[in-house]
Order: structure tokens, then sequence, then C-alpha cells
């Protein structure tokens, strides 16, 4: 034990209110606080019931004033040393009690709360971001404090780099699988042409000399669309309406690369025939036009999600042309075996609007896709805060 320690006296709340004598037989502590990691205590030893100590000790106090000298028992004590617990700090004791219940609300849930919740709780200290008002000046100008004015700069640096909600749908557009639309076209015939649908060259080796013979002698086209054969009659008899058959031949070649794809192994795609069989199978369609078809519409001889949707997209903007831009969905929906909810979405994909139309000589409701100006495509969904 450090000799320099430095005790302070202490004795029950009564004993000040006792005589001397008695006093002397309360229990005293000393206590010292002047080390700097360890308290000491200092308690009279205790002695056993009905004993008497066979050894006394006392020390004489003189006074050099009176000259008097005073003998006075000195206890035995028994000193313990304990290490001192850390204390805190006076001011940050002060602040937590300073702290309403809300700060104690969201100090637990940063502390215990889940992802979500520690989210939520920062989003809602950035947004509570409030000027402070000098007390009793209500109506003078607030002014932000340093913390503050930093938070808002850093958001003021993230958004300023953040793309508007005109460029994600432009970015989520793009990324679509659908054909490529105009949509700065003051024409609907602008919208999607044939031309920049298919390309010039592959359109102009679509053959459609075979057609057009049969329909000018009056022969029956036979084919596997529903789509092309209740179509393709009045078109190719039609010699103003050439570029439409163009359009109409190759859909159908496209719907035929389809329909002669079967399931593949994994789940939602489509396995293209080998390309001898499927020359075989497409003929008296040019390799070329096979080969633009497979490859806009394939990946290594395997239809994924992405290229049948796409392929299904391509089939309703064709149709469009065909049809002037008004179809009846019926045909091309059976054609590719999809139901009629998917089908609408199709043509809603390509800014077609869908609307059920009461045919009254069939008395049946046919569902007409109309695209025209301007184009109805489907925006970006908005999810609602939660409050």
């Amino acid at each position: 034990m450090p000799s320099n320690l430095v005790f302070h006296s202490y004795l029950p709340k009564n004993a000040s209110t006792s005589k001397s004598q008695k006093a002397a037989d309360k229990g005293l502590l000393l206590h010292s606080t002047t080390h700097r990691s360890l308290d000491y205590t200092a308690r009279e030893e205790e002695e056993t019931r009905d004993s008497k100590p066979l050894l006394s000790h006392y020390i004489g106090i003189y006074d050099a004033k009176s000259g008097k000298l005073q003998v006075v028992e000195a206890k035995k004590m028994v000193v313990r040393g304990v290490v001192r617990s850390k204390q805190v700090p006076t001011s940050a004791a002060l602040q937590e009690e300073k702290k309403s219940m809300l700060d104690q609300r969201t100090d637990l849930g940063q502390t215990f709360g889940t992802k979500k919740a520690k989210k939520a709780i920062q989003d809602k200290v950035l947004n509570a971001i409030a000027p402070q008002r000098k007390p009793g000046e209500d109506s003078s100008p607030v002014k932000l404090d340093d913390a503050s004015k930093a938070i808002l700069n850093s958001i003021g640096e993230v958004t300023s780099t953040m793309a508007s909600r005109e460029e994600l749908q432009a970015v989520i557009d793009e990324a679509k699988p659908v054909p490529k639309a105009n949509i700065d076209a003051d024409e609907i015939y602008d919208v999607y042409r044939p031309e920049e649908l298919i390309g010039t060259d592959i359109l102009n080796l679509v053959p459609i000399r075979e057609w057009q013979e049969k329909a000018k002698h009056g022969e029956s086209i036979q084919f596997r669309s529903r789509y092309v054969v209740s179509r393709v009659q009045a078109i190719a008899s039609n010699e103003s309406a050439e570029m439409r058959l163009r359009v109409l031949r190759y859909l159908s070649i496209v719907l035929l690369f389809y329909l002669y794809s079967k399931p593949g192994r994994q789940k939602g795609t489509r396995q293209v025939p080998p390309r001898e069989k499927l020359r075989e199978l497409l003929a008296p369609a040019p390799e070329a036009v096979i080969e633009n078809i497979r490859r806009k519409f394939s990946d290594a001889g395997q239809l994924r999600k992405f290229h049948i949707d796409l392929l299904i997209a391509h089939c309703c903007a064709l149709a469009c042309i065909v049809d002037n831009f008004e179809v009846d969905t019926q045909n091309l929906r059976d054609d590719l075996r999809i139901d009629q909810k998917m089908m609408n979405q199709y043509f809603h994909e390509i800014g077609a609007r869908v609307k059920p139309v009461k045919d009254k000589t069939e008395d049946r409701i046919l569902h007409v896709a109309k695209l025209m100006l301007p184009l109805d495509f489907p925006k970006q969904r908005q999810i609602r805060a939660r409050r």
C-alpha cells in the first residue's frame, strides 16, 4: 500500500449527536481515492462476541499552544483496495439524461433493430433536419448548423448524378425485348417501318411471287398459321399491297420458326431444329432470310424467355402493319398458343391499345389491338412510400 495515501474519516450519522465517549465506540470508516486506479477502504477489525482485545494501542496528541497531551486509543483497522470503476463523464451523463423518449427508441432501434428498421431510422433522421431557431425569436431568420449543412451538401452531390424518371424510363424501354419504335413519328406508319423492323435487303429477298400467282388464278393458299390463311388471299390479290404482302410472308416464316421449335431442357426455353432441318422446314424461304430470323430470335440454337418475348413482340408489330394498325388478336393468339391476357400485354408493350369489341354478326367478343398516336406504353411502376 502506498505510503502517501490520504484517508478521510467517516462516522455513522447519529455519531455526531452522541456524546464523545460513545462516539469512540461507533464504527469508524476511512476512505481514500488519491490513488490513480484503486480505492482504499479501512474498517475496524470485527471482534468476536464476548471477547476483549488482549492488546490495545494508544497515541498521544500534544497541543503546543496549551501544553496539554491527549491520549487517544488507536483503533485496529483492516484496509482493502478495489479497482475503481470508470466513471461516465459528467457532460455525457447529463446529455443522456436530456435525451427524449424518441431518441432512446432510435438508439434501441439502431442497436438491436433489423437492417430494414435501421434503414428506416436512418432515412427518418436524414429527413428530419430542421433549422434551429434562437429561443424567443420564432419569426427571426433561421440558420442550419454545420452538421446539417454537411448532410445536405452530401445529399445534393449524390442526387445531382441521379437519373431522372424520364431517363430511367428510357433505360428500361431500351432493355425490353421489343422492336424499337420511332416515338418521334408524326404518322402512325412511321412508328414501325418494315425497312427498319426487318431490313431492306431481307425484305426484298422474301418470296411473294408464288402467293401472288395463286391468288391471281383463284387457287387456295394453304398454310399452318390461322392468322396467315385468313389474310393472305385478300392481300395477295391486291396489287397495291405488295409491301404488306412481303411483311405477311416474313411474319409467316417467323411463326413457322417458332412453331417448329420444341420445348428445351430448361424450363421456359425452346430448342431450334438443326440448320439443315430448319432450312427444309422453312422452304422455300431463302437461306439469308432464315439466318436473319435465327440470329435475331435465338442464341446457340435456343430460344430463351428474352428471345420468345422479342419474337412475339415483333409478330405483334408486323401484324399491325399487315392489318393497317387495327388487329383482331384471336388468330395470332391461337397461333402463338398464349392466353388473351398475355396477348394484350405484348401489344401494350409495342404501344398499342387493346379493347374488347362485340361482334354482332357472330355474337361474340373480339379483342382488337389498335396502334395509334400517341403510343400507349406501359409506365414504370411507382412504389408508394410507406408511412
